[in-house]
């Protein structure tokens, strides 16, 4: 599996390809070697991903393929239906998802989302618009939210009413 590590304002990151498609996104907490990406797929994932801590993507056009179960592919398609900005809870997402008793199983799913920021569970908070879980650390999260609000000049980073 071809792999590529970026620099991002956010830390490292490392960007796996599998068989033709982003299997895997994520910020690491520790340094490693930049080098030039090794297939031309790594590289404009590399190049988005610029575009997106630069201001100028909101959306990802990269071919996608996570490993998960039939429930977490729902739950991460679901995801990227979250527009660029905005801010959904975690039972606003299962009520979505006609599970709204499924809180704990959906925010399990959004924990194991292994595409960072393309897939962006960054984007679900608690209903009292706590920043709530996130596996790159909450101050990552945090960032993520002040990025696209500052972005979109809103200003804002708390749960969408």
């Amino acid at each position: 599996m071809p792999v590529a590590y970026c620099h991002t304002p956010l830390g490292i990151t490392r960007i796996v390809e599998e068989d033709g498609f982003i299997a895997a996104i994520s910020a690491m907490n520790e340094e490693h070697e930049v080098a030039i990406a090794p297939t031309p797929l790594l590289q404009t994932a590399i190049d988005q991903l610029d575009e997106y801590f630069k201001g100028t993507r909101k959306v990802f056009d990269l071919p996608l393929k996570q490993a998960g179960t039939p429930f977490q592919q729902q739950i991460w398609e679901q995801l990227q239906l979250i527009n660029y900005g905005s801010t959904i809870s975690y039972a606003q997402q299962s009520n979505q998802m006609n599970s709204p008793l499924a809180i704990r199983a959906i925010a399990s799913a959004n924990g194991k989302n292994n595409l960072w920021i393309v897939v962006p569970c960054h984007r679900v908070i608690g209903s009292n618009g706590s920043l709530t879980g996130y596996a790159g650390g909450l101050w990552r999260k945090q960032w993520l939210l002040e990025h696209e609000a500052r972005t979109m000049g809103t200003g804002q980073t708390r749960l969408d009413f």
